[in-house]
């Protein structure tokens, strides 16, 4: 199963729904996340949160319309984000599409993007899309294959430690069974030279933010072992 969550973030154009939400999808609306999809239309199935951000009139649109509602306190220890994500894997989602996560504030911006770290999503097919930049994580033990055009750019950044163990094919600088060393920049930047690009990591974390050319990411798949 597949989830579908609106964050609170900035989102400057919105993706057209038939292209990335499927009739199956679980919709997630992570409190003031509501707004984007109020603005296509469409009703969420869930809405979770402190329900510090989203509209008052917003909020009872989606109790008269019988969207599923779950408020936490306003001291939780959790953001927003968080919530709907536990949520998702709770429900059974094997991959979560995240728009939104990303926006004015360094801080919130900077902690949702190390909720990919977390060992409790390991097992899931994560992905924070804005616009034309996807970003996943790879976790030791894993590959992944990314699929757009010549040009693309792919930047590799380790996670917590050094990454070890990383061979390259499809892109203009690879590697072979090398090492990225956490706090350095060596991985930003790489370009696709085919229209596909394979990452391999043996160990560590490595987060892989793919930029498309077209304006539009196509997919990338993950294999775990």
């Amino acid at each position: 199963m597949r989830a579908f969550i609106f964050a609170n973030g900035i989102i400057k154009h919105l993706p057209e729904p038939e292209a990335v939400i499927m009739p199956d999808d679980l919709l997630i609306a992570a409190d003031g996340g509501a707004s984007h999809f109020k603005a296509l239309g469409i009703l969420p199935n869930v809405l979770i949160g402190d329900l510090d951000s989203i509209r008052s009139d917003d909020l009872n649109e989606l109790r008269t319309a019988g969207a599923e509602i779950i408020q936490h306190p306003s001291g939780k220890d959790q953001t927003d984000l968080e919530l709907a994500l536990d949520l998702a894997v709770d429900r059974g989602a094997e991959e979560i599409l995240v728009f939104g996560a990303l926006g004015a504030r360094w801080d919130m911006s900077i902690a949702n993007i190390m909720l990919l770290t977390a060992p409790e999503f390991a097992g899931v097919m994560l992905k924070f899309i804005e616009e034309n930049q996807e970003i996943t994580l790879l976790r030791g033990g894993e590959k992944q294959t990314f699929h757009g055009k010549k040009g693309d750019v792919l930047s590799l950044i380790p996670m917590g430690q050094d990454a070890v163990g990383i061979t390259l094919k499809g892109l203009e600088y690879p590697l072979k069974d090398d090492a990225l060393r956490f706090g350095a920049t060596r991985g930003i930047s790489n370009v696709l030279v085919e229209n596909t690009a394979t990452v391999y990591l043996k160990h560590g974390l490595l987060l892989c933010v793919h930029i498309s050319l077209l304006g539009k990411i196509e997919k990338s798949d993950r294999i775990t072992g």
